[in-house]
């Protein structure tokens, strides 16, 4: 199997938990404390997967100047796409309650929320397939926290789409979407840069995990605090802990 393949089907996989997160929201009623419970966690794991796996290679492999000002620029990018799509109704895409608005209440929001949602998931397919071209297979710790963060990520939304009034057909043909999404995303991510130099790699793997952060911070972290209060920073802590243990073993 060649890589650009394996990093599809590892980007597929990782979209997947978005559509299993969505499945979970239409057919069981999950309580929005267990949600934003496992959002916080979820926040943990990839805030660790992005200090020591992600960052550090990078600045390893590519030198410090190309990582972090890969990291800034992709928080930029990631802020001004997300401050659009706010203002176009997906401001509130992960919540699970009623914030979200109907079409009726904002035309094009479902759009905005279909966009934000990819804006979201991209990156992290991204970040999965440059993984793979060190040559040793995909970084666990990296597929883990993508997972855990994405499993939450599809339920929230997805509860938060069901009572906004959307259709089945709609919310699984975002969920869908983005999956395959991803997986073409991981593909592309090694097609594209498969021979470029440590430099651009480090670069680019850098922009990625800067608009990873900036969405766990805009995006996860409120809805987790929204119901767990004081709980979501010993949670948080649980999951860092968590995925800096599985990247040690």
């Amino acid at each position: 199997m060649s890589v650009a393949l394996e990093a599809g089907l590892w980007g597929l996989l990782a979209g997947g938990a978005l559509v299993v997160g969505a499945l979970l929201a239409w057919c069981v009623r999950v309580p929005r404390q267990v949600v934003a419970v496992v959002m916080a966690f979820g926040a943990g794991v990839l805030v660790s997967a992005l200090s020591f796996d992600l960052l550090d290679e990078a600045e390893r492999t590519g030198g410090l100047l190309p990582t972090v000002s890969g990291f800034l620029g992709g928080a930029l990018v990631y802020f001004l796409a997300n401050l659009a799509l706010s203002r176009a109704g997906a401001r509130h895409r992960k919540r699970s309650g009623g914030l979200q608005p109907s079409e009726g209440e904002q035309a094009g929001s479902g759009a905005a929320i279909a966009v934000g949602a990819l804006l979201d998931g991209v990156p992290e397919s991204v970040v999965l397939g440059l993984s793979l071209l060190g040559g040793q297979g995909v970084g666990v710790p990296v597929l883990a926290a993508i997972v855990i963060s994405n499993l939450p990520e599809g339920l929230s939304s997805a509860a938060g789409m069901k009572a906004a009034g959307r259709s089945a057909r709609y919310v699984f043909g975002v969920w869908v979407g983005i999956a395959l999404a991803s997986g073409l995303a991981g593909l592309l991510g090694v097609v594209l840069l498969e021979g470029a130099s440590p430099e651009t790699v480090a670069a680019i793997t850098a922009v990625a995990a800067g608009a990873i952060l900036a969405m766990v911070a805009d995006t996860m972290i409120p809805e987790a605090f929204e119901r767990t209060h004081l709980l979501t920073g010993l949670v948080t802590t649980l999951g860092f802990a968590t995925a800096f243990t599985i990247g040690r073993l």
